[in-house]
């Protein structure tokens, strides 16, 4: 077992641009569940609207990186508008419907052959991200951290990307210690008492779901800049699921449980992975892998990190249900 090239691949993927993506999507479903209480099952959908919003107008209508960008906000906005009007004055249980298949409303088109002139189908599309490529200041040899190789257009997104954490991250931690913070939480607290406090619900509803749902645009963005390439596949709700698996993990309703979260699953994740592909792993001097073939092979091993995941999180539910670095004082599940 090579621990070097499993911890530092590990580490690796735990701060990468990856994971600046997976930090800022699961943000801005924080916004919406954690701190509003709207229960968002389609958060994969805003991610997908900020992926394509770039790379759609960049590839096939060569529009500049700035005008794709402010593309990304507009539809971001409008998918909330879109989902929040016909939602938000009901139950959440309407809101949570509406999303996840809106989400996947969003997916199937991305994916369909009638439009694969001007989405790429399942291919996808590539070649939009030359404008990073152009202003990016480290050398194409990266640099080696650890046992990991990093390139320089990957350290330049992993440097901007955390450079976007700490804006995003900040301003929500302040807008949530503001008033209107305040009455966010109330309204996940108790609707009906900050109504009677002559607070538009609405209102307030409506412009979480607008913050969260562009913050999650731009982590959708910041995926296909480190793929350097937008798939649907990418898209699905288990993307979804995965967030709410991270702001679990790092504290509901926290500013920087979205960060926590993610570079414990990211690790997580990756560690079982590389783990049981050496475990598994058989060469001509070492014919007999150190797992029995009966338990894992190479052909569910990629399956078995979830499953430890999974009991992993399950856990952490039964022993500190608000989260690692969650408040008792905030939202937690109640798991009697």
């Amino acid at each position: 077992m090579k621990w070097d090239l499993i911890l530092s691949n590990s580490l690796y993927t735990a701060v990468s641009a990856n994971a600046v993506a997976y930090i800022l999507v699961a943000s801005g479903l924080n916004v919406h569940f954690g701190y509003t209480g709207l229960l968002n099952f389609g958060q994969a959908g805003f991610a997908a609207v900020g992926a394509y919003s770039l790379s759609i107008p960049i590839n096939r209508f060569d529009w500049p990186w700035p005008l794709a960008m402010l593309l990304v906000m507009v539809l971001s906005v409008m998918l909330a508008l879109l989902l929040g009007i016909p939602t938000l004055r009901l139950r959440s249980d309407y809101l949570a419907i509406v999303t996840i298949a809106v989400a996947e409303i969003i997916r199937l088109f991305l994916n369909s052959v009638r439009f694969t002139w001007l989405t790429g189908g399942n291919d996808g599309l590539q070649g939009f991200t030359r404008f990073m490529e152009n202003i990016n200041p480290f050398p194409d040899d990266g640099v080696t951290l650890w046992a990991q190789k990093v390139d320089g257009y990957r350290l330049w997104l992993l440097v901007t990307g955390w450079v976007l954490v700490a804006v995003v991250s900040t301003g929500i931690w302040a807008l949530m210690r503001s008033p209107w913070g305040r009455v966010l939480k109330s309204i996940r607290e108790d609707e009906d008492a900050a109504r009677s406090l002559g607070k538009n619900i609405f209102a307030f509803k409506m412009q979480s779901l607008i913050i969260g749902g562009f913050v999650g645009a731009l982590g959708g963005m910041w995926l296909v800049l480190d793929k350097q390439s937008s798939q649907p596949q990418d898209f699905s709700t288990t993307f979804t699921f995965f967030c709410y698996t991270i702001i679990i993990l790092g504290g509901v309703a926290r500013a920087k449980g979205p960060i926590i979260g993610t570079m414990i699953f990211l690790f997580v994740i990756q560690f079982v992975d590389i783990t049981l592909q050496q475990a598994t792993r058989t060469t001509p001097q070492d014919p007999t892998p150190l797992l029995p073939t009966w338990l894992v092979d190479d052909n569910n091993f990629s399956q078995i990190r979830f499953i430890v995941a999974g009991f992993a999180l399950a856990a952490l539910v039964v022993v500190r249900p608000q989260g690692i670095f969650g408040d008792k004082r905030e939202q937690a599940f109640d798991v009697r």
